[in-house]
């Protein structure tokens, strides 16, 4: 279960951790493990990518690095709503994955307005 931290960078790297940890055992249906694979990615990219926004000089490119970071959670966003729609996972055993996800998103939201 992941804990709530307030470090923005250690949220997004306990997402990204978890969601691999979720998927350790490999999905049996070709479906499931290309959502996973892709999850996977979008979620390790969102970490990753919040890391340039701490190194980034300027406040634009700052608010680009953010943007990516939130192009990456609303993908992971939409990954969770597929893999529900489409039975490979019960809404409730992700609803704490979905709940951070959307929390991270209102933060890097809000992180964006507040350099504008």
């Amino acid at each position: 279960m992941i804990e709530k931290k307030f470090d923005l960078s250690d949220r997004l790297e306990d997402f990204a951790a978890e969601i691999i940890l979720l998927y350790d055992k490999k999905p049996l249906s070709y479906a499931g493990d290309y959502l996973a694979k892709q999850l996977i990615r979008s979620s390790c990219s969102s970490a990753l990518n919040y890391g340039e926004v701490l190194g980034a000089g300027t406040d634009k490119d700052k608010i680009n690095k953010l943007r990516i970071c939130l192009k990456e959670l609303r993908e992971c966003h939409r990954n969770f709503n597929i893999q529900t729609k489409a039975r490979l996972f019960s809404d409730d055993s992700l609803m704490t994955l979905k709940d951070e996800n959307d929390q991270l998103i209102r933060i890097i939201v809000t992180s964006i307005k507040n350099i504008k």
